[in-house]
């Protein structure tokens, strides 16, 4: 039986001299070990929908496949709080995870100085699109409407193309983001990530994973994630609202055309 992403509460709550009872929901946030081939290498504090995806996805950002094919079976258990994944050759399971800054604590094994992103280079957006890009972003937090506290993370080409995820953590939506675009076969010619999550360097990681050239967030980068951004050719966007935004590296793949006034002749 699959777990729902949010549950019903009861709260009180406290305003202009009164208290009040309040029925609500909650996102719900829930322990989901993966299992490869047989063996259990960590425990994701995820958001328990798109399972399947989070666990491709999380293999693919790590390295450990490359493709939708190498994998053998992937599914998610009766109890839905384990992924397993049968792959067709053997892994070894990592013998040290490292703790990221992440949301609930992510873990990845990537030595970031060794990482070689694939980008589409040679595309521009408009600098109008970029607010129009994350007012998308924010028409696509469903579940954060109805209970808060979840982040989205979107990929797209710049047009009507699109792939969405929401979780309580930000580094677990970009890695179902993943693996959406693993089990979906979704290839995009130019990838534009958007997230509402704060960008550091695991999110800057999984990005250049994705491919994504343009980076895109509603708050604000780290020092790492500028240094890395900068090095892997990556244009990174913050504090990105309809009508500013804060360019931090290559800002040539934003492009804006000031609109010109008429001159009004003297009389």
């Amino acid at each position: 039986m699959m777990k729902q992403d949010n549950k019903p509460i009861q709260y009180r709550k406290f305003k202009a001299g009164r208290w009040e009872v309040i029925e609500a929901g909650v996102i719900v946030e829930s322990p989901v070990s993966l299992t490869v081939n047989g063996e259990v290498w960590l425990t994701f504090m995820c958001t328990p929908n798109n399972l399947e995806a989070l666990a491709a996805g999380f293999l693919f950002n790590e390295g450990i496949i490359q493709t939708l094919g190498e994998i053998a079976d992937l599914r998610v258990c009766a109890t839905n709080d384990n992924v397993d994944v049968w792959l067709y050759r053997g892994v070894e399971k990592p013998v040290q995870w490292k703790r990221t800054s992440g949301c609930t604590g992510g873990l990845t094994t990537i030595d970031i100085d060794k990482v070689s992103p694939e980008l589409v280079n040679g595309f521009t957006i408009n600098a109008r699109s970029v607010g129009e890009l994350i007012e998308s972003l924010f028409e696509s937090q469903e579940l954060y409407r109805q209970v808060g506290g979840v982040h989205t993370s979107v990929l797209t080409d710049g047009s009507d193309y699109r792939v969405m995820a929401e979780d309580i953590g930000r580094h677990n939506s970009v890695d179902k983001i993943a693996g959406l675009c693993l089990l979906n076969n979704h290839e995009l010619q130019k990838k534009i990530l958007l997230t509402t999550g704060r960008i550091s360097s695991e999110m800057l990681q999984k990005a250049a994973r994705i491919g994504a050239a343009i980076v895109i967030s509603r708050t604000s980068p780290s020092s790492l994630s500028i240094e890395l951004a900068q090095k892997w050719g990556i244009t990174l966007v913050g504090y990105a609202r309809r009508d500013r935004f804060n360019v931090y590296t290559h800002p040539g793949r934003i492009v804006h055309s000031p609109v010109r006034k008429a001159l009004i002749p003297l009389p």
